[in-house]
């Protein structure tokens, strides 16, 4: 998986939102509300997102339209797991990356935890994938 740049992540950040296949005249139409862009710069963009798997692409008359492949929680995750990864000891960085959790956001995530345990990892997993 890999990471998104700074165009790709703002429109990919309309696919999640809108949750429904755009065009590249819809992403287009919605960007220039922010800047100038050109339809072939959009165009590309999405291109690029379908290589890399971000999203998926189906013709519709002369244009295609395109929408996520995946939920952009299951995105960040997977991000995150490859921070992880990369991490020459995985367990001191999840250790500092929790410790500057705020309170709140710990007990969420027990709570989640306990919810997993009770339900089974697996079919949180799945619950949370499908989102």
């Amino acid at each position: 998986m890999e990471g998104l740049g700074q165009l790709e992540a703002a429109v990919m950040e309309r696919l999640w939102e809108w949750d429904r296949p755009a065009s590249v005249r819809d992403v287009l139409s919605d960007l220039e509300r922010e800047r100038v862009i050109a339809y072939t710069t959009v165009m590309t963009v999405l291109d690029n997102l379908h290589r890399k798997g971000m999203v998926a692409r189906e013709k519709r008359g002369r244009a295609f339209v395109y929408r996520c492949v995946q939920a952009k929680a299951n995105y960040i995750a997977e991000l995150m797991d490859r921070a992880l990864s990369e991490a020459p000891d995985r367990d001191q960085a999840l250790l500092h990356f929790v410790r500057r959790r705020p309170p709140e956001e710990l007990r969420e995530l027990r709570r989640l935890l306990e919810g997993m345990s009770t339900r089974g990892v697996v079919d949180d997993a799945r619950r949370h994938s499908e989102r």
